[in-house]
């Protein structure tokens, strides 16, 4: 993808932002019924209805009854159209419409916004002892002073395999009395497969059944149980208890155990094969809240829309006026800028890092030269490393690409490429297929060669036969040999697994970035953790490949993802909410912010992945979470609810469109916030246009370190701008002691980058850092 900075996406940011902010989504006005979801205000419910549920379905008739194509076709029950009810975190319900009922339904009274159903994808050890949380850390921090306040992680995702070591139940107490949750039956999925450890199991298809069809339960498990395995990952990830001698055919081998492994799990089964639809995703998270999780995982997404029609985006912000955190993953549409999902603010939004562990493997070339790339391999045919094997790049002389250069489907001729090692790029399919197909061509081998899309960042796979993924330059030099030399010839070799690997961690290319084009002034990511080849639980249903023709079976995966590095944070949340019961959601996701860290473990600041230069916030956002930091990070920043209402009251919403996020009828916008930049973000970011002489923005920090304190700033200097804080000191003299200042940059001369460093609160044992980013839009 080039180099971020030669690419100058602030060019043309301010012509993205104009565009956003004058789309507007229009309803279907066809005759096939679709689904929307119909946000409803519960405090305008006529008194003469004793359920809301009677309200949404009289409302519904009405809109049936008032559209023509309805009344000259059918008059069914509309009760039988509601596919969902929702009532807790959401009040509404999701419907099948035709276009012409919705432009009905969106004018009746008590009616606050129809939203057309959208489909959201997946984002696809030794991680907790990179982290620094170990079993005697782990075990400290859930020690029985704590056993009253027992912490339920939800993860909604593809469901769970219950048979999993990683979800033993062994040395855990009764469930929490509070639990309201449950465990769903269904085909292969009994009342035994939950435990003390799998609290509840639910699933969540309505919303796929009316734009899909009827679920094929020949091919598909219409129950909790896990089919393809991504959530049986992300839920170990999160809380899996420990395993001991875990591994993926011998590689990564240890105790695998996730961040919070004494916290328990909840299912919620949202994403089938056709993906991941928002009405389910909404009642998932309905009923989530209900049942009384206090820590969501969510590793998914659908793209950005404004706030108000963003189902999950409302959604989790009444699941965080009830207490609860949630995380979401930033998206794997990286290095490319603007490419985040989940960017609202009372959101955790994660990316993703590598870690010290890796996975080399080697290609020797018949000239001498060696190429190290990675593998997870693990066949029973290897290649004889004192052998040399013939090599096939099958590219025309085209400049367009070439599907036998992908290694597609079909495309490979086996009188060529029979008995060689085969160099396939990446791209169009998946990358362990490409293996698959260079096998039944008849290849011995493969060398998978990364592209300009995928630069020099590798990730490892079970192949299924023996194979070799290297970066964009390796890649260059293995074609130009086999190009040049007559007969091209290489052997693979694996070297199993290295940990201790430096410079780590560095940002992922694959993970999104920012920033927020939302919201400027919120800075998006707010954190990276572990996403980059992540051991942890799989399903019993499907081989490490994922592909049907892989008849492997393991207890362990190794995956990479913003899916993976976003339970690593929703897990430790529930470790800083296990010890501190009191704390919202804001103030742990401060905590996680404010003591991540920006230096790797060569002690440079943490590197990107895509260009080998130096990360910003705009990839990494606050830093990489530290687990142990974040348990004490001395001052918090913490937002309440009425907070986060004004900030939304400074996005130029509606009253109706504010509504989605007013739970009674009298909220309304008290202005408080001057700009959005003064929302009390752990983080800073401030834009500067043409006209601006000075840009103040005002935080509030809780004191939740020793009594007695007193915290000096510190602010990293900008090029361009100069900075002041008042006040420099803040004294604090007890506990939970709220204290305020101020920051005001003042520019000087334009600069035609963002500028980014640091504000710092210390008090000596504590370090409290704010990233900031400076900004300046170019006008057009």
């Amino acid at each position: 993808m080039g180099n971020f900075s030669e690419r100058r996406p602030w060019l043309w940011l301010a012509l993205l932002l104009a565009i956003f902010h004058n789309s507007f989504v229009c309803l279907a006005t066809s005759n096939p019924q679709k689904v929307y979801i119909v946000q409803m205000a519960k405090s305008e419910m006529p008194s003469h209805f004793t359920h809301h549920n009677d309200w949404y379905a009289s409302t519904l008739k009405s809109a049936m009854s008032l559209s023509t194509l309805q009344a000259e076709t059918e008059q069914h029950d509309p009760s039988e159209r509601i596919i969902y009810n929702y009532e807790t975190a959401f009040h509404g319900f999701a419907a099948r419409l035709t276009g012409d009922e919705a432009s009905q339904l969106e004018s009746l009274p008590g009616v606050v916004s129809l939203l057309p159903e959208t489909i959201y994808q997946l984002h696809t050890t030794r991680s907790p002892d990179f982290l620094g949380i170990g079993p005697e850390v782990a075990n400290n921090v859930w020690s029985s002073a704590l056993a009253d306040h027992d912490v339920i992680v939800g993860v909604l995702d593809t469901g769970i395999w219950p048979e999993s070591p990683s979800f033993s139940d062994k040395g855990l107490g009764p469930v929490p009395a509070r639990w309201k949750g449950a465990c769903e039956l269904g085909r292969g999925f009994t009342a035994k497969n939950c435990n003390r450890k799998i609290v509840g199991a639910r699933i969540f298809y309505r919303g796929y059944e009316a734009a899909s069809g009827l679920i094929n339960v020949t091919s598909e498990i219409k129950s909790p149980r896990d089919h393809d395995g991504h959530g049986t990952h992300t839920a170990a990830t999160a809380a899996g208890s420990p395993v001991l001698n875990a591994n993926l055919l011998g590689y990564a081998s240890g105790t695998a155990r996730g961040m919070a492994p004494r916290a328990r799990v909840a299912a919620y089964k949202v994403c089938w094969t056709g993906g991941c639809f928002s009405s389910d995703i909404l009642a998932a998270v309905d009923r989530a809240v209900a049942d009384g999780v206090d820590v969501m995982s969510i590793s998914l997404g659908g793209g950005v829309s404004s706030y108000s029609r963003d189902s999950l985006s409302i959604a989790a912000f009444a699941a965080m006026e009830m207490g609860v955190f949630v995380a979401c993953s930033a998206g794997n549409g990286g290095p490319d800028p603007i490419s985040l999902t989940n960017v609202s603010p009372w959101i955790t939004t994660v990316g993703a890092s590598t870690m010290d562990r890796d996975f080399p493997a080697t290609v020797k070339l018949g000239n001498g030269m060696n190429f190290t790339g990675v593998s997870l391999y693990k066949g029973r045919k290897n290649l004889a490393s004192n052998k040399q094997y013939e090599v096939v790049y099958m590219r025309g002389n085209s400049s367009l690409p070439d599907p036998r250069s992908l290694c597609l489907e079909g495309t490979l001729d086996p009188h060529v490429v029979a008995g060689k090692i085969v160099i396939c790029d990446r791209g169009i399919s998946p990358r362990v297929q490409k293996g698959q197909v260079v096998k039944n061509a008849g290849g011995i081998g493969m060398i998978l060669a990364n592209t300009a899309a995928n630069g020099n960042e590798l990730v490892a796979d079970s192949h299924l036969l023996p194979a070799v993924a290297v970066g964009e330059s390796a890649a260059k030099s293995i074609k130009l040999y086999s190009k040049n030399v007559a007969r091209p010839t290489a052997t693979l070799s694996f070297q199993g697994t290295k940990v201790g690997i430096k410079p780590s961690p560095i940002v992922a290319a694959f993970s999104s970035r920012g920033p927020n084009f939302l919201t400027l002034e919120i800075m998006k990511p707010d954190v990276i953790a572990p996403g980059v080849n992540i051991l942890a639980a799989w399903t019993g249903n499907l081989g490490p490949s994922s592909l049907p023709t892989d008849e492997r079976r393991v207890q362990f995966n190794i995956l990479s993802g913003t899916s993976m590095s976003c339970p690593h944070v929703g897990g430790v949340a529930a470790l800083i909410k296990g010890s501190h019961p009191d704390w919202s959601p804001s103030a742990i996701k401060s905590a996680l912010m404010t003591t991540a860290y920006v230096n790797d473990n060569t002690f440079h600041p943490l590197k990107d992945s895509a260009t080998g230069e130096p990360s910003t916030p705009y990839d990494h956002g606050a830093g990489h979470i530290h687990p142990l930091r974040a348990l004490n990070p001395g001052l918090v920043y913490d937002i309440g609810p009425d907070e986060y209402f004004e900030f939304l009251c400074t996005q130029k919403l509606s009253p109706l469109q504010l509504k989605s996020f007013s739970k009674t009828k009298n909220r309304t916008c008290k202005h408080t916030l001057a700009s959005p930049g003064d929302l009390n973000y752990p983080s800073i970011s401030a834009i500067f246009e043409k006209s601006t002489s000075v840009v103040t923005q005002h935080r509030t920090v809780t004191n939740v370190g020793p009594s007695v304190s007193t915290y000096h700033v510190k602010v990293t200097p900008f090029k361009g701008v100069s900075v002041s804080v008042e006040p420099n000191v803040l004294s604090f003299t007890k506990p939970n002691q709220k204290l305020s200042y101020k920051v005001s940059f003042r520019p000087k001369t334009q600069q035609p980058l963002p500028q980014f460093g640091a504000l710092t609160w210390s008090d000596g044992t504590h370090s409290v850092r704010s990233a900031i980013a400076l900004t300046w839009l170019i006008p057009l």
